[in-house]
Formats: C-alpha cells, sequence, structure tokens
C-alpha cells in the first residue's frame, strides 16, 4: 500500500457549529482515511458561529489532526448595538429591503464595504504565517479552501505565491454571483475588488472545486483551470425509526428566508384547505429552523398560520428524525437566475428519507435535474400554480390511501463515501 498522502484543509466551519455549511468537509474528513489521506483541519478557535449543533462533533473523525488558530471577527463589535440582528445577518437572513431598521442598513454597508471580502479577513495574515510553519514542518504538499466565507481562499492565495504547494478552492456556494451579495449594498468600487479577488483565486488556484454543473459554467467564463463538479451528498445515518406523522405534513427543513417566501405554495395551500374539507382537517405546515418575518407574515395574510407547527431549530440528528416522519418534503430555493446553481445540502438528506419532495424554484435549476433522475419528487417553477395544487391533491389521496411513497433510483452515487472517492482521486492526480 503506498504511504500516507497529507492535505490540510482551510474551513471556517466546523463542529460545534450547525446548519449546513458545516457538513460538506466534516463528510470529507470522516472518509478520506478510507481513501489513504490523512486529513489536517485547521479552524479558528474562537468562531462566532450563528447555529450550534454540539452533537457533530461526535462525528469527528479520530484519524484526522485538528489544528485551531484565534481569529479577531468584528462581529463582536457590531453585536454591541444588537447581537440577534448581527446573528441574523451573519446566518444569511437579510431583513426586506424596505423593512430594514438604520442599524441593520449600516451594518450591510459595512459587512460589503469594509470587510472585503467578509468579515473573516482578518484571519488572513496570522493564518498565512503560522500555516507556512506547519506545512513545512509537516511535510505538507496539498492544500484546500473552503468558502464561504471567501477570505479564507486569500490564505490559500497567499501560500500558493508563497510556497511550492497544489491548492484546490472549493467553492460550496458562489461568490460575487450569489443572491445576498447584491445586498450588501456595494460601492462601485467593492464591487470591483470583490470580482479581483475572486479572479485572482481562481487563476491561481490548481484546480477548482464546485458544487453544480451551473456554478461550473459560470467559473468557466472566467478562468481556464480545472473545474471538478462533487455535489454534496447524504451520509448513512442510524437514525432512530419515529412512525409517520398522523397529520399530512408538509415540512421545511432548514432557515426559510425572506426571499424564499414561496407565495405561490401559499396560495395552493390556502386554495386546498378552502376547496377540500378533508384537506383542511388533516393538513398541517412543519417548519424547522429559523423562519424569517416576512415569511411568518406571509402565512398570516394567507390565513395559514393555525396550520403551522414551527419546531425552530434543532440539531441534524432531530431534524432528520422529524424530516422522515414528515408525509411530504418540501424544498423550496429562491426565484431568479443566481440561484439556478444552487443545489440545496438538505437534499441529499430528502431524497434517501423515502418521502416524497415537492420543490419549487428558477426555471432550469440543477436540483430540478436531480430530483427527476433519481425519482424523488416533482419540481415546479412559480408560476405552475395549478400543477403544484394537483400534485398536492396526489400526495393527500394518496396519504389517505395509507400509500404515500416514492421508488428512488441510483442514489449510490450521492453518497459521502462516493464523492469521497471522487475527491481523493483529484487529490492524488493533482499532486
Amino acid at each position: 500500500m503506498q504511504p500516507t498522502k497529507k492535505i490540510l484543509i482551510i474551513s471556517y466551519y466546523w463542529p460545534p457549529a450547525g446548519g449546513p455549511g458545516v457538513q460538506r468537509w466534516l463528510k470529507f474528513v470522516k472518509y478520506l482515511p478510507d481513501f489513504n489521506i490523512e486529513p489536517h483541519v485547521y479552524i479558528p478557535e474562537n468562531p462566532t458561529y450563528p447555529l450550534i449543533d454540539e452533537k457533530l462533533l461526535g462525528e469527528v473523525s479520530n484519524k484526522a489532526v485538528i489544528i485551531k488558530q484565534p481569529i479577531f471577527e468584528p462581529y463582536g463589535l457590531a453585536s454591541v448595538f444588537s447581537k440577534n440582528k448581527t446573528k441574523k445577518i451573519s446566518s444569511g437572513i437579510i431583513p426586506n429591503q424596505k423593512k430594514q431598521s438604520f442599524v441593520e442598513k449600516a451594518m450591510l454597508w459595512i459587512r460589503g464595504n469594509v470587510f472585503i471580502p467578509d468579515a473573516r479577513v482578518f484571519w488572513v495574515k496570522p493564518s498565512v504565517k503560522f500555516l507556512k510553519k506547519y506545512l513545512q514542518d509537516n511535510q505538507i504538499d496539498t492544500i484546500i479552501t473552503t468558502g464561504p466565507p471567501h477570505s479564507l481562499h486569500l490564505i490559500g492565495l497567499q501560500l500558493k505565491k508563497e510556497l511550492n504547494i497544489t491548492w484546490l478552492a472549493d467553492f460550496r456556494d458562489p461568490w460575487t454571483t450569489i443572491g445576498y451579495h447584491k445586498q450588501l449594498k456595494l460601492s462601485s468600487w467593492a464591487a470591483k475588488k470583490h470580482k479581483a479577488l475572486e479572479k485572482d483565486v481562481m487563476m491561481t488556484c490548481d484546480q477548482l472545486l464546485v458544487t453544480s454543473p451551473t456554478t461550473k459554467t459560470e467559473f468557466q467564463a472566467i478562468t481556464s483551470k480545472p473545474i471538478e463538479v462533487i455535489t454534496n451528498g447524504y451520509d448513512i445515518e442510524k437514525v432512530i425509526k419515529k412512525p409517520l406523522d398522523e397529520k399530512f405534513t408538509l415540512a421545511h427543513i432548514g432557515s426559510f428566508l425572506s426571499a424564499r417566501n414561496p407565495r405561490i405554495l401559499w396560495k395552493a395551500l390556502k386554495e386546498l384547505t378552502k376547496e377540500n374539507p378533508e384537506f383542511k382537517k388533516q393538513f398541517q405546515l412543519k417548519l424547522i429552523g429559523a423562519v424569517s418575518a416576512e415569511v411568518l407574515q406571509a402565512l398570516k395574510e394567507f390565513k395559514l398560520e393555525k396550520y403551522v407547527n414551527h419546531l425552530g431549530y434543532l440539531p441534524h440528528d432531530e431534524a432528520i428524525i422529524e424530516q422522515r416522519s414528515s408525509q411530504v418534503l418540501l424544498l423550496i430555493e429562491i426565484d431568479s437566475e443566481e440561484t439556478k446553481c444552487i443545489i440545496p445540502g438538505k437534499l441529499f438528506e430528502y431524497m434517501v428519507s423515502e418521502r416524497p419532495i415537492i420543490a419549487i424554484g428558477p426555471e432550469n435549476a440543477d436540483f430540478a435535474q436531480i430530483i427527476k433522475e433519481t425519482n424523488t419528487g416533482t419540481f415546479f417553477k412559480y408560476d405552475e400554480l395549478e400543477a403544484l395544487k394537483a400534485q398536492i391533491l396526489i400526495c393527500f389521496e394518496q396519504f389517505q390511501q395509507n400509500n404515500l411513497k416514492v421508488y428512488p433510483v441510483g442514489l449510490q452515487q450521492y453518497s459521502r463515501k462516493s464523492l469521497t472517492e471522487k475527491l481523493a482521486k483529484l487529490l492524488i492526480t493533482n499532486h
């Protein structure tokens, strides 16, 4: 057997961070040793995580070497004004433009124009200094940076310029084309600076990793460097089996952001509760995770609040139990050109939950193709009200007959272990 290859992964999100950002590299690190790769993971010692899930600490591979260094984050200063607002903005819940307070507007302006590319930028210099020595002392010649936060790619950029190393830049989300980027109230100078840094990273790294085909196409317009699509995936999880909900539950798991407010769905549900007395009696909307004020307001407007069961944020393992006991799973993506490339991490967990998915999103969304190919649910555009209503009704009738099931195909390619094997091959060929 060939000697173990060592790699260094530079990540901001790591247990006990909760939410989707932590899952990708937590799982890669779990399986890399199976492919004879020893992961060293560099993370902040004192981060500001908007969500905490202590249980994820138990999933960290004991074969990984974890290195921590202090980070200075200006969120501490911002939270003097409003801890709650800072937390919401840092977790991506940006209030509707018209409803933003002066403090929120100021915070967004500072976030976009002062901290470029983001508020973790102060970690770049001390990290480069520390890691130069660490890489040399441990004879590591391959590094991976994962963003957002994209300032971590600047650590990779600097190390690549100063050392003879191979650098893979992993984009879990795009940088300047992601939806919320426009909401940061960027000056033209700041917008150019973001673009220039993005291009520098993409032109300097040896290999780009992205999570969707659309992002790959977008990035090919910026760089000629090789780009590999490695989507997120699902892990084989031992989940306590709970009986299916007795009510006809439509469940949404994860942050329900302001811009993701699907009025078409609320309209469909309102009409069904009016037209169908049985549906009205049996229906429940189950929400797990942070829900923005705009979504709650819309539910009120459509007179749906009495059907809502809002369980709040749950640790990952509890959320999975709730997910698998739901009747139907909702996947909602913002209706815009910029979100076609977003394949939500929860899609893959949805796909192995054996519950049908009803998805709503922009035309030609990458995740629509995956749902279709795996036979795990149905996808609707934002102008397909009647078709959406009809599908909810089909699910409801199957639920009444105790026959609401899905029959997935080809899921194995999205298992975390299969995806890590793909990554391991790349790491060895890039060596």
